[in-house]
């Protein structure tokens, strides 16, 4: 008990002083037949310039930081929402494997240029996992080699380019890459359910100790702070009947989002890591269909990833969503050629 109290103070004080600008949230959770969910929400102190794209397999890529940029060949397909258009920041492949970049102002990813390996720019780190991964497990084997390094350039609301990475399969396997005093660190396991910005993940794990011993239905922190979102959103998932129905499961999961979103207008010069939601997602990993709710629309609209051409050879895709259209229901016609944008760069 003591450790989690330590940690409990250690989690809220970080929370308190940490000079980021998102207050992120991200969620796992399991409906009927072993199908499995994934919700977030994208917290941040002004519009992520967010578009949404279809990237098709067989795409040639590279790091996007110049020379000693790791190149690579798309193995599948997929459908991510953007970050100011330099970043791919979360989304599905066609595999069913779903990928979430959430905040995380502790992030060091080391000397990149010393360490002599590839190259790959923040931006474009849940990208590649997205392009050449079908499982969790597929990932950590493979990220676990640490085939490249990661370099963090200023992002251009000038705050650092520093996250951390969830990733979840169609299987409910769950995995956070995090790099922690230049170091990676993965947590592996399908109990990963909840994820929040900040700090870092075993320090969020330390946390439910306390809280279990609590219990929801006496007590739970009621702020925007990472600390008290996580033990919030944990217990309301921990309270959700398991094994719903696919529209009762997507329904449900959209409902816990929008309960952990902080209302836009939320400002605090105190904590500038709480910052207003600007949108959510979420992916149903079994049926390749991924939601999008925007703060500033009545209405979520969602692709079916098996209604996009994403064979090698296909166009990439984007669906514009500046100046914040009205858009319902299944929306893959929707989407427009459109080349493919740049990496965040030095």
């Amino acid at each position: 008990m003591r450790k989690a109290l330590t940690a409990l103070l250690a989690l809220t004080t970080a929370s308190l002083i940490v000079p980021a600008a998102d207050a992120c949230t991200r969620i796992l959770y399991q409906g009927e037949s072993a199908s499995f969910y994934v919700g977030r929400t994208m917290d941040w102190a002004e519009d992520t310039g967010t578009d949404l794209w279809a990237f098709p397999a067989g795409m040639k890529r590279d790091g996007g930081v110049g020379e000693g940029s790791i190149p690579w060949t798309s193995k599948y397909g997929s459908v991510i929402s953007s970050f100011y258009n330099v970043g791919s920041v979360d989304g599905i492949n066609e595999a069913g494997l779903a990928g979430n970049v959430l905040y995380l102002v502790e992030s060091d990813y080391g000397d990149a240029k010393a360490s002599g390996k590839p190259l790959i720019s923040v931006g474009a780190w849940m990208q590649y996992v997205l392009d050449n991964y079908a499982t969790v497990q597929e990932a950590v084997d493979a990220l676990s080699k640490e085939p490249f390094a990661i370099v963090a350039p200023v992002l251009p609301n000038g705050h650092a380019g520093a996250g951390h990475l969830s990733l979840a399969d169609k299987t409910g396997d769950s995995a956070i890459f995090e790099y922690i005093g230049g170091k990676l660190n993965i947590h592996h396991s399908p109990k990963y359910t909840v994820m929040t910005n900040s700090p870092p993940f075993d320090q969020q794990l330390a946390i439910s100790t306390y809280w279990d011993s609590v219990g929801g239905t006496n007590f739970l922190p009621g702020t925007s702070r990472a600390a008290d979102r996580f033990a919030r959103m944990s217990w309301m998932l921990n309270a959700v009947a398991p094994g719903l129905n696919e529209s009762s499961a997507t329904a449900e999961v959209m409902s816990l989002i929008r309960a952990i979103s902080v209302p836009l207008g939320i400002q605090d010069p105190k904590s500038p890591n709480i910052a207003s939601t600007r949108w959510r997602t979420a992916a149903d990993l079994n049926a390749k269909r991924y939601f999008f709710d925007s703060v500033h629309a009545p209405s979520v609209f969602w692709v079916d990833l098996d209604k996009l051409d994403l064979k090698p050879g296909a166009p990439s895709l984007k669906l514009d969503l500046q100046g914040d259209p009205i858009l319902s229901g299944e929306v893959s016609q929707a989407f427009k050629p459109a080349e493919p944008f740049k990496w965040l760069a030095p």
